[in-house]
């Protein structure tokens, strides 16, 4: 059986990644520049085809993935006289990888269905390494049937792909994930940083939560650059986590529900990012917080 003919839309550190396990896995891309011209060139010369327009990439795909910052990229690729949906195929399956809005996400997805295919939501986990080994964690969600069509590809691209319900599903997992994770990263940065203003030893404070409940990967990604010294083991800009957690705000928000909990994170990742920090890793929040306590 042929393999189903893919466009892809935002290649990213984590969407160039994708796209390079696509074309190992023996999948035809179509692909469009976004802002990293340099990541295209090279699908271009693995063999994919650039186009100009967003509706030329659906128009060309059976399947059509898009890796976005944010909400408001997504809706400007899909919707207009050059969008995705103007160019969508009957049956076709368009798959937002990013993580976005649940209500954004539904809207779309109708939007989709009116014009004959179907929309899902299918938010990451893990990171562009994981994404070149097929390993990523992927939270779909949306029409059964669609899902199904497109669970053999997806399945080249995740070690663990879950169909978690209905359109928006995986979005809502998602945010509900990132704040509980940033808000985790932050606190255990914090906590870093107030040994260093009480003199205590950030090892010593670390070998005593270790050994208790309070141990997890979160926590143990921040030791590895407030200890170790090395940023990378969480690839996350705090423009990024601050931009997860207002989601996350405005979902809770929308559904009538007040969150205390993110408010501690997102202000935190705001004043880092007003700080000139927008481009540091999550990772690195150990630094703000020592900089904000002072000598």
């Amino acid at each position: 059986m042929s393999k189903p003919t893919i466009g892809f839309i935002g290649l990213g550190l984590m969407g160039s990644a994708m796209v390079e396990r696509l074309q190992s896995c023996g999948y035809g891309l179509t692909v469009i520049a976004n802002r990293s011209r340099a990541n295209v060139e090279a699908a271009v010369a693995r063999g994919a085809v650039e186009v100009g327009t967003a509706r030329e990439v659906a128009a060309a795909s059976d399947i059509v993935m898009l890796c976005m910052g944010t909400s408001a990229q997504v809706e400007s690729r899909m919707r207009g006289p050059d969008g995705v949906i103007a160019g969508l195929r009957t049956d076709a399956v368009v798959i937002d990888f990013g993580t976005s809005l649940p209500g954004s996400t539904r809207a779309l997805g109708a939007e989709a269905a009116a014009a004959g295919g179907a929309y899902m939501d299918a938010p990451l986990g893990r990171t562009p390494m994981h994404a070149r080994d097929g390993l990523l964690n992927i939270m779909g969600a949306g029409d059964k049937t669609a899902f199904d069509t497109v669970k053999p590809v997806l399945d080249d691209l995740g070690e663990n792909v879950f169909h978690l319900g209905d359109l928006g599903a995986g979005h809502t997992i998602k945010l509900i994930n990132n704040f509980f994770a940033m808000t985790t990263a932050n606190a255990m940065s914090e906590a870093f940083a107030m040994a260093d203003k009480m003199g205590v030893p950030r090892q010593n404070l670390y070998d005593v939560m270790a050994a208790g409940p309070l141990r997890s990967g979160m926590m143990d990604f921040v030791k590895a650059y407030a200890i170790d010294g090395d940023p990378g083991m969480l690839a996350f800009a705090v423009k990024n986590a601050r931009k997860d957690v207002g989601y996350y705000v405005q979902m809770a928000q929308e559904a009538g529900a007040d969150s205390i909990m993110a408010q501690c994170a997102r202000r935190a990742l705001e004043l880092s990012e007003e700080a000139g920090r927008a481009e540091a890793y999550v990772t690195e929040q150990v630094d703000f917080f020592t900089a904000r306590f002072g000598d």
